[in-house]
């Protein structure tokens, strides 16, 4: 019912086999797709964390912070956007005071 297969990795390039024994476990296991990465680069990757993914996916990136000086009390502090010269920035404090509650805005709406 299966036969060998020569397929081409898809990180490093080079061809491997994929067996019918492999073909009928992956099957077992109701994979449908034939593997895309040779046995050592899906152990390099196993290995590494296996998200594949450079600058995306699940992995958490640090964000990128940005100095200014709070339009309320004049605080320094530090933003996660880079701020504009015709919008108020608030510092986290002077922020909740500014901050819409939840049930107001809702009032607002209706």
């Amino acid at each position: 019912m299966y036969t060998d297969k020569t397929l081409t990795c898809r990180d490093c390039g080079q061809t491997f086999a994929f067996t019918a024994g492999e073909q009928e476990f992956f099957a077992s296991r109701g994979f449908q797709n034939d593997p895309s990465r040779c046995t050592s680069c899906r152990a390099a990757r196993s290995q590494s964390g296996g998200s594949g993914y450079s600058g995306g996916g699940y992995e958490p990136r640090e964000r990128q912070m940005f100095p200014a000086v709070c339009s309320d009390c004049g605080k320094d502090t530090q933003v996660p956007f880079q701020p504009r010269t015709d919008r108020p920035v608030y510092c986290s404090d002077c922020f909740e005071t500014h901050r819409p509650r939840a049930d107001a805005s809702r009032g607002a709406r209706w």
